[in-house]
């Protein structure tokens, strides 16, 4: 035994303990209600834990913290075992993740739909309806006004004059957000009177889906609880190491609603039911009554209490309906742990997103985007990106681009595009990677940080040699197996490219000069040629006749008429 236990001198209040090895390596994070006779139980000789007696031969040293109340210790043992990862502490496995509402704490706050919210932000979730989260997002920006991650107000508001009306607006999502959605119900309610008096009854039905999409985040499928929810079931099931937790929200005995959690189980039922409660109600208001496998003790339910700011009843029950919701848990619990313990990781794709983010220290890998230009042959200027989401290719958020201005170098041609689709994104990527080396990350890093964008999401660039991978704050990486979504990305990119770039060469012998004048596209062109019933009459169209065309402004009918007279 590496600890002399007479030697021991802890203080009798709340905090907690870290076992530690010899060389300061974290062992076991616990919290205590009275640090001494909490760590001396582990001397006992009667264990209930196969854990604990490894644990007492690995380690040295038991440090300590002591903190002013139990429900602080709670919220310190949850931090330490995250940053820690200590080898005997029950963890959530990575990768599982759910989506929440932010309000972020800037002057004019944006609100975010987020599967990794900003640390200083208000939060509301998670939620396991993503599509009914995504919806409310939408709504409150369009019938408040509230600006999106890039601080840009939704498009067709006419904002206020200062900022206390926009703080009047934030304050409403706020509301809304805390269970009131009564307020935009309301309005959406008057715009669907309104189409429907107008006998617009197609515009009727949608805000009357938008109105059961909001009911059904806000109140029902919302994780959070939040004034609508009575009970929360805690199910748990495990087999060796392998853990799942879930928790069925119930109104008055009828399910709303249920989230599952997996985790790395080590042992004790009470210690991983509580790391999985401390990190779900950490950003989620409590129900009124909280029914678990096992006693929690009462700092957790102190705890619970302050988090909802009135009493939360937390019990083991034992018979009729609540013990009957209980169990139903469990068995969901279970069949979760079998579905689990088929697919490890869930799929070969995401077992390889799981192995990059882990490779570069990034809390998820889950959507990826990358950037690679073609300009092997011809005159062609193209540059293409793709998404991976979960490791998997997602061909719909593929997009192609024609470079507009006059670069002929593969950095500046990326510089455009790059910039081009950041000043269009709603979402940005856990990594955006780049086909290149240290000079194409340096430049887009900084176009980014001119867009006022840095900061928001990692970039690294790849090179074809070595597979050398650059990324900002880390040396350069020879990538191995471990990195293997980000060369497939890479590669996608790059076939994806060419692809579009052999098209375009193949279309360029009979292109329509009209197609390289910039900002005529194929919606005009078909205008124009509807309007002058032909090519040649655009010819010799003077640049007002060309402003008769739908759609085309003086501006553009003079760079029109220029560009054919320089032909």
């Amino acid at each position: 035994m590496g600890i002399d236990l007479g030697k021991l001198d802890l203080p009798r209040k709340p905090g907690v303990y870290i076992f530690k090895r010899s060389d300061d390596r974290v062992m076991y994070v616990g919290k205590a209600t009275n640090l001494n006779a909490r760590v001396r139980s582990y001397f006992s000789k009667r264990q209930d834990r196969e854990m604990v007696p490894r644990l007492l031969e690995e380690a040295s040293k038991i440090d300590f913290i002591a903190t002013q109340s139990p429900s602080e210790a709670l919220v310190l043992e949850r931090q330490l075992i995250r940053t820690n990862q200590p080898r005997y502490n029950s963890m959530l496995k990575d990768g599982k993740s759910f989506p929440f509402i932010a309000l972020t704490s800037h002057k004019k706050p944006r609100i975010l739909y987020t599967r990794n919210p900003p640390s200083d932000a208000k939060i509301w979730g998670p939620f396991p309806e993503a599509g009914s989260a995504k919806m409310v997002v939408k709504l409150l920006r369009r019938y408040f006004g509230i600006r999106d991650k890039s601080d840009r107000a939704p498009f067709g508001f006419v904002e206020g004059d200062g900022d206390h009306e926009y703080a009047e607006r934030v304050a409403a999502v706020q509301s809304v957000l805390d269970g009131n959605a009564g307020i935009l119900i309301g309005r959406l309610q008057r715009d669907m009177d309104r189409a429907s008096d107008s006998l617009n009854y197609e515009r009727a039905a949608r805000i009357r889906d938008m109105i059961g999409s909001v009911k059904s985040a806000v109140s029902e499928n919302i994780v959070s609880s939040r004034f609508y929810q009575d009970c929360d079931a805690i199910g748990f099931a495990s087999q060796g190491d392998k853990g799942s937790l879930v928790i069925l929200h119930a109104k008055k005995g009828v399910i709303q609603g249920q989230v599952d959690y997996p985790l790395i189980h080590r042992g004790d039922v009470t210690d991983s039911v509580s790391l999985v409660l401390s990190e779900h109600y950490a950003n989620t208001r409590p129900p009124e009554k909280i029914l678990v496998p096992s006693p929690l003790g009462d700092s957790m339910a102190d705890w619970l209490s302050q988090r909802r700011t009135s009493s939360v009843d937390v019990r083991v029950p034992l018979r009729g309906d609540l013990a009957r919701l209980r169990m139903m848990a469990d068995r969901n619990a279970e069949l979760q742990l079998i579905r689990d313990s088929r697919l490890p990781s869930g799929n070969l794709e995401q077992t390889a997103a799981e192995d990059g983010a882990k490779l570069l220290g990034l809390s998820s890998l889950e959507h990826l985007v990358c950037f690679d230009m073609s300009q092997t042959l011809g005159k062609e200027r193209v540059g293409a990106s793709v998404v991976f989401r979960k490791g998997r290719p997602s061909k719909k958020d593929y997009r192609t681009y024609r470079v507009r201005s006059d670069a002929t170098d593969d950095l500046r041609m990326m510089s455009e595009v790059v910039i081009r689709w950041a000043e269009k994104q709603e979402e940005w990527p856990d990594l955006l990677l780049l086909d290149g080396g240290e000079t194409h990350l340096s430049t887009i890093m900084g176009d980014l940080d001119g867009l006022g964008l840095s900061g928001l999401f990692p970039v690294a660039a790849l090179a074809k040699r070595e597979e050398t991978l650059h990324i900002s704050g880390m040396e350069p990486l020879v990538l191995d197996r471990r990195g293997r979504v980000l060369v497939h990305a890479r590669d996608e990119a790059h076939r994806f490219a060419n692809t579009y770039h052999k098209k375009r060469r193949g279309r360029g012998a009979i292109a329509d000069p009209l197609e390289e004048i910039e900002g005529l596209g194929a919606k005009k062109i078909q205008a124009l040629l509807r309007h002058f019933g032909g090519r040649k009459r655009i010819d010799h169209a003077s640049v007002r006749d060309l402003q008769e065309v739908p759609g085309i402004g003086k501006e553009m009918a003079g760079r029109i008429r220029a560009h054919l007279q320089g032909r």
